[in-house]
This record gives C-alpha cells, sequence and structure tokens, in this order.
C-alpha cells in the first residue's frame, strides 16, 4: 500500500542550483484569515532535480490539455473569448455560488 497525499494546491516554487523545491498547501482545519476563511498551511514538500521538474511541468500541461478538450475545465482566456451575454453568465453563475465551482484558474491563462 503506498501513502497519498492531498493539497489544496502549490505555495510556492523555490529553485536553488540545479534542485527545486515545491511546496504543497491544504486549507486548514483550524486556522483562519481576517475574512474568516481557512488559511492555506504548508504540508509537504517535493523537492526534485530541474530536469525531473520540467519533465513534470511538461506532463501536468498535457493532462490539462485533456482536462480543457474534455471540457472539465476551462481556461481564463477561453472564459474572456465568449460571447458577451455568455461570459457575463458564466461570472453571474460565479458570483452566486450556484454550488458547482468554476473550473477557471488563472494559473492557466
Amino acid at each position: 500500500m503506498s501513502n497519498e497525499i492531498y493539497a489544496d494546491g502549490i505555495g510556492e516554487i523555490t529553485v536553488t542550483g540545479s534542485i527545486v523545491r515545491v511546496d504543497l498547501m491544504s486549507l486548514s482545519a483550524t486556522e483562519r484569515d481576517e475574512k474568516n476563511n481557512p488559511k492555506a498551511v504548508f504540508r509537504q514538500r517535493i523537492i526534485m532535480p530541474v530536469d525531473a521538474f520540467a519533465n513534470a511541468v511538461d506532463l501536468m500541461q498535457k493532462a490539462l490539455g485533456g482536462l480543457v478538450e474534455a471540457g472539465a475545465v476551462r481556461r481564463i482566456s477561453d472564459v474572456q473569448k465568449l460571447p458577451a451575454t455568455e461570459a457575463s453568465a458564466a461570472r453571474t453563475e460565479a458570483k452566486q455560488g450556484s454550488g458547482q465551482p468554476v473550473n477557471a484558474s488563472p494559473n492557466f491563462n
């Protein structure tokens, strides 16, 4: 049996020489920010050589391409290209908290 790690995201990526460190973050169950939202806290670090990181980025870009093609996520630039009425409806739906998360990330411009 293997250990699995869950992360809500990446907090920081640091490159030192030929080594890349990727800090994984998750939302705290107990710590809150000034707006009472859960704070992102450090959970674990992935350390790898630069070439392994570059290969991982390439693999993630291919996976993202598949998710975009399948309609599971949308690039923000694609949402901005929608006709005005569709884009407005998408933004309104996101603001109203329709119960479904908006799968568009500023990281995928």
